[in-house]
């Protein structure tokens, strides 16, 4: 993995490059655009955080984390923390730029007191099951908008 990978904000600057940024054809269907993660991130306000992953100055994925989000399942006051979206940029994949954005996450939900990474993914081929689950993201049983909800335990609140 590179020592290069940071996160970086949104901006006014960086916003259209972000909006660029385009995973393989073959896993175009898997996920979202970019622009459109961040009108929800818009409409989601503080409780979406959206990153981008740049190694040294090019833009190798994005990332948008989730807090106090309730499922469509749970009980009224039940939410969930989490990585919402993940976009590697083709080309970038097998470089550690997913590992990296997931421990990023994992660290801001650490930081704000959290123990668990919520996260989904749809079953496919070509899909990130086995990234996931080498993560040591397990399924809870549970499905959202047909994909199936993975979550990592971040152990108690200030460790890791």
């Amino acid at each position: 993995m590179s020592s290069a990978f940071r996160l970086v904000e949104i901006t006014t600057e960086n916003v259209e490059d972000a909006c660029r940024l385009s995973v393989r054809p073959d896993q175009q269907r898997l996920v979202q655009p970019v622009a459109q993660s961040l009108a929800l991130a818009y409409a989601f306000g503080e409780r979406a955080w959206p990153r981008l992953v740049v190694d040294g100055e090019e833009i190798v994925g994005f990332l948008m984390a989730f807090f106090d989000v309730p499922f469509d399942a749970d009980p009224p006051g039940v939410t969930r923390d989490g990585l919402w979206r993940l976009n590697v940029a083709a080309g970038q994949q097998g470089r550690g730029v997913g590992r990296f954005a997931v421990e990023e996450v994992a660290r801001e939900l650490r930081r704000r007191g959290r123990r668990t990474l919520t996260t989904s993914w749809h079953v496919a081929g070509n899909g990130p099951e086995p990234f996931y689950r080498r993560l040591g993201f397990r399924p809870t049983g549970e499905s959202v908008e047909g994909e199936i909800v993975g979550e990592l335990d971040l152990g108690a609140p200030g460790t890791g």
